[in-house]
């Protein structure tokens, strides 16, 4: 019985490249890992790495600020433990989760154009983020990809 990726746990059940598995898991630990910080940093993360100056903020508004952070970061959570379960259980929806992935990022970039966030500097996730759309897209060309069939060496 062959053990590979997509047969008995993991992968992509068959369907689908491998590297289209494996490319989801580190945008499911990032995902999972920028919650974290928007869920338990001080600032949420706001200031200290967005740059959006919370200290030029009333009390109230830069609280208001941090909470929605806080917010955004239990959002992340809950879509990080949907992307570990796409990845360890529903392999066939890991096509949904770079469509999905791609409908985020382009959305940020378009809500951020619309309703522009003021920054000390540009933060380093604007920058990163660039990535996401093309990661979505090679990923979700990846797990939509027939793979080829593993040949049985003793076949005659």
């Amino acid at each position: 019985m062959c053990n590979r990726i997509g047969t008995e746990r993991g992968g992509l059940g068959g369907r689908g490249h491998p590297l289209g598995y494996w490319l989801f898991v580190p945008v499911t630990v990032l995902t999972i890992g920028r919650s974290l910080v928007h869920l338990f940093a001080p600032d949420g993360g706001a200031q200290s790495i967005a740059t959006i100056p919370l200290d030029r903020m009333t009390q109230g508004g830069a609280e208001g600020v941090i909470g929605v952070f806080a917010l955004w970061g239990l959002s992340q959570l809950l879509l990080g433990f949907v992307y570990v379960a796409v990845l360890l259980r529903f392999t066939n929806l890991l096509p949904l989760m770079y469509l999905l992935l791609i409908v985020e990022y382009v959305g940020r970039f378009a809500i951020g154009a619309a309703k522009p966030v003021p920054h000390l500097s540009t933060p380093p996730g604007a920058t990163a983020n660039l990535v996401f759309p093309l990661i979505g897209a090679v990923g979700l060309w990846l797990s939509t990809r027939r793979s080829v069939p593993a040949t049985d060496e003793h076949a005659g």
